[in-house]
């Protein structure tokens, strides 16, 4: 697989899939960093909490904005193992997130490199450095041998 380690933020991003995964969720995780600490972690819950909106996306900055008290996450870092959709990417920049990782394209769902191109739109609120790819084929894989499990 990866020929270098990970950064732990991603690794633990990785561990949230793994976890939702084993919960029968698609294999997705997130994690908040503020000041080189993680602050949120989260996976996908859609299925066990009857909620659409449950990515782990939305889970982790929901967190990250009661433990910082604020619901904006300036100076804040997003990891996150796939490619994020439209609905996540809206909240990425509502929350003034400074810099995206993720690792996974997501040609079909996702709407940063792909889709919408949210970031890209003039009336996307705040603008979010964005670095993709770290750990894509382990996120990859997790993503691969959930859904052939299922086919």
């Amino acid at each position: 697989m990866t020929r270098w380690p990970l950064p732990p933020p991603m690794q633990r991003a990785l561990d949230e899939a793994r976890r939702a995964a084993r919960a029968g969720e698609v294999p997705i995780g997130a994690v908040v960093v503020k000041d080189g600490r993680v602050i949120a972690a989260a996976h996908n819950t859609p299925r066990a909490l009857h909620d659409p909106t449950a990515h782990a996306e939305i889970l982790a900055i929901r967190a990250a904005a009661r433990a910082l008290g604020d619901e904006r996450l300036s100076g804040c870092e997003l990891w996150v193992t796939l490619e994020p959709c439209a609905m996540c990417a809206g909240a990425i920049g509502h929350a003034r997130i400074a810099r995206l990782y993720y690792a996974a394209s997501d040609p079909k769902g996702g709407a940063v490199e792909h889709g919408a191109r949210v970031f890209d739109q003039p009336q996307c609120l705040h603008r979010i450095e964005v670095y993709a790819g770290i750990g894509a084929e382990e996120a990859a894989e997790l993503l691969r041998a959930f859904f052939a499990q299922r086919r």
